[in-house]
C-alpha cells in the first residue's frame, strides 16, 4: 500500500490503469482534455502491477482500475471522477492540485 501512496504523490495527477480497460482510457482522456498531463501506471504491464492492484483494492478501489490520485490524494475511480466532472468540480480540483492553470484567474 505504501508504494501506491508514494507513487500517487509523485505528480499532480496519477492514474492507475490497465491497458485493456476502456473506462481507464476514457478517464485519462477526460483529464487530459483539461490540459493536465497525468502520470499513468498500467498495472498489467508494470513489473509490480499485481502488488499495486492488491494495494488499490485494500485502499477501497472496487474495481481496482481506474484509480485516480489528484493533489496527492486518492480521489477514487471512474464514478468519482465523472461525478466531479458533471458537477463542474473536476476542473477546480485540477487547478488546486496545480495540474492545470486557469488563465481567467490571472486577469
Amino acid at each position: 500500500m505504501d508504494m501506491v501512496m508514494k507513487l500517487g504523490a509523485t505528480s499532480a495527477v496519477v492514474i492507475f490503469t490497465k491497458s485493456s480497460c476502456c473506462i481507464s482510457h476514457s478517464i485519462e482522456t477526460l483529464i487530459r482534455s483539461f490540459g493536465a498531463n497525468p502520470i499513468v501506471y498500467e498495472l498489467d504491464t508494470h513489473p509490480n502491477g499485481k502488488q499495486m492492484e492488491k494495494a488499490l483494492v485494500e485502499l477501497g478501489c472496487q474495481p481496482s482500475v481506474p484509480a485516480i490520485f489528484i493533489g496527492k490524494e486518492l480521489v477514487g475511480g471512474a464514478n468519482e471522477i465523472m461525478s466531479l466532472n458533471v458537477r463542474g468540480k473536476l476542473k477546480q480540483l485540477l487547478i488546486r492540485a496545480n495540474a492545470i492553470w486557469d488563465n481567467d484567474l490571472k486577469r
